[in-house]
């Protein structure tokens, strides 16, 4: 049993990464009509596939994925990579800080502002100079053989709104306002479909606080 539990973590993100990557590839050439309502559709899947694979990264900033280290961290430094050209290390040492210092002025996914400032705040503590060099050389490397219309609507875009979807429902949320407990969050109400589509669980985000090492596939378990 225990074996099995070992390998679960990396079935699990191999299956989100492998998901991501087969979308994208069948995306990216696809000669489609802005009139055909299947491709508003799938900008959102991409966009939640997005998400999967930074969950995935962030699974494996908790050790979740396996109990080799280097395997764990294989898939967190591919997985965030892919995402947007991130470096796992040091979205390691600030989401640490988060768990730590959370809610408060070292705490890099709080600021004491509304949405919109506090979003802008939350990008600027992670997004970084060589991360954007790094984005803009593949796109215009995937430029050369891919239609310029299918990496905006379907790399670009869902990737940008990921964001917005991990910021929300994983971030302002459940930390918003005041509090009554030691994490300063907040939980969803129970509807497990409800918290797998808006964010792979991390709407039980008190839950998650409380059980870090809790995988993303299992923290429903807690509610």
């Amino acid at each position: 049993m225990k074996v099995n539990q070992n390998y679960t973590g990396v079935l699990i993100a191999c299956i989100v990464i492998t998901c991501w990557f087969i979308s994208l590839f069948f995306l990216l050439s696809w000669d489609f009509k802005w009139s055909n309502p299947l491709v508003y559709m799938m900008i959102f899947v991409q966009m939640h596939l997005y998400t999967g694979l930074f969950i995935t990264a962030h699974d494996a900033m908790h050790g979740t994925i396996s109990p080799n280290k280097r395997l764990n961290n294989f898939f967190g430094f591919l997985s965030v990579f892919l995402y947007a050209g991130f470096f796992y290390n040091k979205l390691y040492s600030k989401h640490h800080k988060h768990h730590s210092h959370v809610h408060t002025e070292h705490d890099p996914d709080f600021a004491p502002h509304g949405f919109w400032k506090w979003y802008y705040s939350f990008m600027m503590n992670y997004v970084t100079v060589i991360q954007l060099v790094i984005m803009a050389v593949a796109y215009n490397v995937l430029n050369i053989w891919l239609s310029e219309k299918n990496l905006l609507v379907f790399w670009v875009l869902p990737s940008l709104l990921s964001t917005f979807q991990l910021f929300y429902f994983g971030t302002y949320l459940p930390h918003k306002g005041e509090h009554d407990n030691e994490y300063y969050a907040s939980t969803l109400r129970k509807n497990h479909f409800i918290a797998f589509i808006t964010c792979y669980f991390f709407g039980y985000h008190l839950e998650h606080h409380q059980k870090p090492s809790m995988p993303w596939w299992q923290l429903y378990k807690t509610k």
